[in-house]
């Protein structure tokens, strides 16, 4: 098999970089070893937009703050079910990451950054939840593997109590919390019940053929 070529690296604020690679047509996101998403495998981050746009169905122009634009699946997926008046605020810590969505992954990107329903931060998904105050009808996290904590050690805050606490402030009263992770966590969606939201566990396949390894969306409705 023909080795990935190297076509880009991302510095992250407090974390090791990210690497990005391409094979071919695919394109994978990497850290260290680990690789974090690619292009082959992207139905759960797609269905972390779909499931949650689902459970805004009663809402004609909600407001959804995704944190983490990685590949723009979540985005993309998002943006496929929202109408014209809804509003999204993506935030992504790594400027590199949003010229790579710019440059090599174009055809990927397919303008979805320059929507008009969308604005782009760069910045702390943190600090914009910390600062909001019932400004959020969805806030939709994919900013690590998870609330196992693997690209910065910052990004522990958004998954302990405190910042499940700043989350549902940050909420709309019926809005949904939304988080990505590779696998499960009892203690974590222990946690999440216990900030006050009203807890559903999703098992989603990587692949968006239904196959590939089963990932975990927690949806916390606040009351």
């Amino acid at each position: 098999m023909t080795p990935p070529e190297l076509v880009g690296v991302a510095e992250v604020p407090g974390g090791p970089p990210l690497r990005l690679f391409r094979r071919g047509a695919d394109f994978m996101i990497v850290l260290d070893r680990n690789e974090l998403m690619s292009t082959r495998m992207s139905g759960s981050e797609a269905a972390l937009g779909t499931m949650t746009c689902a459970r805004l169905v009663d809402r004609p122009d909600p407001h959804l703050l995704i944190g983490g634009y990685g590949m723009g699946f979540t985005l993309r997926a998002a943006l496929a079910r929202l109408g014209p008046a809804a509003s999204v605020t993506v935030t992504e810590l790594a400027p590199d990451v949003i010229a790579w969505a710019r440059a090599p992954m174009a055809a990927l990107t397919a303008g979805c950054l320059e929507d008009p329903r969308v604005r782009l931060e760069i910045g702390d998904v943190g600090e914009t939840i910390r600062t909001a105050r019932g400004a959020f009808d969805a806030i939709l996290l994919d900013v690590d593997n998870g609330p196992d904590g693997l690209t910065r050690p910052a990004n522990d805050g958004l998954y302990a109590a405190a910042g499940l606490t700043a989350a549902r402030a940050a909420l709309r009263p019926g809005g949904v919390l939304a988080i990505w992770s590779a696998g499960p966590d009892p203690a974590f969606a222990r946690r999440l019940a216990q900030a006050g939201f009203a807890v559903d566990e999703v098992r989603v396949r990587a692949r968006d053929n239904g196959k590939g390894a089963t990932h975990v969306i927690w949806f916390g409705r606040r009351g």
